[in-house]
């Protein structure tokens, strides 16, 4: 794959993937390319460049074995690094954890208010499972989530479906819990359902629209 062809990678999917790398050579230099592109979930030539970087920063050497292979080997400067993205990963993991279960409290809570007892969330991501820890503390059930890409069939023990056609018990509204594209599922379940009828966390950062107000977004209104 060439530098033009490869995938536009954020902030934190890059280091995502380079700590899991490092982390990889770090307990074994001798597995393959394909192998780290088959755990990472990315393409074979995203690997090659990110190994390619370390070495060229120093992070990692590579040395060739028989039979055409090779085995990595962090240097010190690579340990030092992999330390460095643990500590930050682990800062923001614990500032996103901190956030969510702060946002996910006051939308369900206003929720609940409102007479909601039932939810779907749309997204099986790290958020829905915040949601869903939030609900069973806040005494609200999670019927089911929605994740039309979903490879899993639970999540927090509620069932996932890939469409709102599959669930067969009442709910009385929906928290969007996506974190890939959460303005396009508000719009779509506000569409199906109406808008009063879908919620989402303020984290979320998805603009009202049809004139609702910032409050009316983010704390959802009537139930069924």
């Amino acid at each position: 794959m060439s530098r033009s062809e490869q995938p536009e990678l954020d902030g934190s999917e890059d280091s995502r993937i380079l700590l899991g790398l490092l982390e990889s050579v770090e307990r074994d230099g001798r597995r393959s390319q394909r192998h780290l592109a088959a755990e990472f979930g990315i393409a074979l030539g995203l690997v090659n460049s990110y190994l390619k970087r370390c070495v060229r920063k120093g992070l990692v050497k590579v040395h060739e074995a028989p039979a055409r292979r090779y085995t990595y080997y962090l240097t010190p400067q690579g340990f030092a690094e992999k330390s460095r993205l643990t500590i930050a990963f682990l800062a923001t993991s614990f500032s996103f954890f901190r956030r969510a279960r702060g946002d996910c409290m006051a939308t369900l809570e206003t929720a609940k208010q409102r007479g909601w007892s039932r939810i779907v969330l749309a997204g099986a991501s790290d958020l829905a499972e915040i949601a869903a820890i939030c609900a069973l503390e806040g005494g609200i059930t999670i019927a089911a989530i929605i994740d039309r890409q979903a490879t899993q069939s639970q999540l927090i023990g509620a069932p996932i479906y890939r469409s709102f056609d599959e669930i067969a018990a009442p709910f009385d509204g929906v928290m969007v819990t996506d974190l890939k594209a959460p303005e396009e599922t508000f719009n779509t379940i506000s569409d199906l359902f109406g808008a009063e009828r879908v919620v989402a966390p303020l984290l979320l950062g998805i603009s009202p629209r049809n004139g609702a107000t910032e409050q009316d977004r983010a704390v959802g209104a009537a139930h069924r």
